[in-house]
């Protein structure tokens, strides 16, 4: 049976452009659905997927979040090409609400499960990592290119890659940026499974099944018990990052960083 959002607890959502949310027979399915740019991301998505999941939180028709990207990428991150930067979009905002979005993933009281198929970069390693369960296509890849235009990781994923992987492993993707590839990946512990590409999404849907029927309240208290473990210094993570993102962002790196991006080139960094 297919149920309307206003048939809902989330009827007070606004439609979002760059955003799908849809209620189907218990699973809230969010969706970055901006394939032209690999799914990047901008304060208005960001927003709405913390508003949607917010208010889902409550509703207790919703029993599995089924986070995704639409066509070939899951998210590219915070988008830095020349139509993002130059139409207003904020970038301290565009942090803020994709903290935002990242908290309400980690708090959400029932299973979100992420469905990686491609592409998956900046925060949109973290809105994958802020899930329960990562499942990835044998052509995806994670990658945390932030150094290579100035700036450090945000979106929590100082803590979350670093829970997910360890501290080395965090450094060398954080320092290098370098692509990890989903072998790698679930080598280290980053995603839950791996599948090939074609199977992807019948392997998504046989596990959302299965949480569907699960427990509830022991789910959610288990998700508490263990972020709480492993995550129980992400507001501090997400403050240091912010603090330090908004020092990088008015830094000639970032500008040098983000004009050679556009224009295709290597970056040439001053230290300031």
């Amino acid at each position: 049976m297919f149920m309307t959002i206003a048939e809902t607890g989330l009827e007070a959502l606004t439609p979002v452009d760059g955003l799908l949310v849809d209620l189907t027979d218990g699973v809230l399915s969010i969706t970055i659905d901006r394939p032209d740019t690999l799914n990047s991301v901008n304060p208005t998505v960001f927003a709405g997927m913390a508003d949607a999941l917010e208010r889902a939180a409550t509703d207790p028709r919703v029993r599995v979040v089924r986070l995704g990207g639409t066509g070939r990428g899951f998210c590219a991150g915070a988008g830095i090409s020349a139509d993002d930067t130059g139409n207003g979009h904020n970038p301290m905002e565009t942090l803020h609400q994709g903290n935002r979005a990242i908290r309400a993933i980690v708090d959400f009281p029932r299973p979100v499960v992420a469905v990686v198929q491609g592409p998956t970069a900046g925060i949109g390693v973290s809105l994958a990592l802020a899930s329960d369960l990562i499942l990835a296509s044998e052509k995806a890849f994670f990658l945390l290119a932030f150094t290579k235009i100035g700036l450090m990781p945000d979106g929590g994923a100082s803590a979350l890659v670093a829970a997910a992987i360890g501290r080395v492993r965090a450094m060398k993707m954080a320092l290098l940026a370098e692509r990890v590839t989903a072998a790698e990946a679930l080598e280290w512990g980053m995603v839950s499974a791996v599948y090939p590409a074609e199977q992807l999404e019948a392997e998504a849907d046989a596990v959302i099944k299965r949480l569907m029927t699960g427990p509830a309240v022991a789910y959610a208290k288990t998700k508490r018990a263990i972020n709480g473990a492993t995550l129980g210094d992400l507001d501090t993570t997400l403050a240091h990052e912010t603090a330090g993102q908004h020092m990088l962002l008015s830094g000639s790196d970032f500008y040098e960083g983000v004009t050679a991006f556009q224009e295709k080139r290597a970056p040439n960094f001053s230290d300031s």
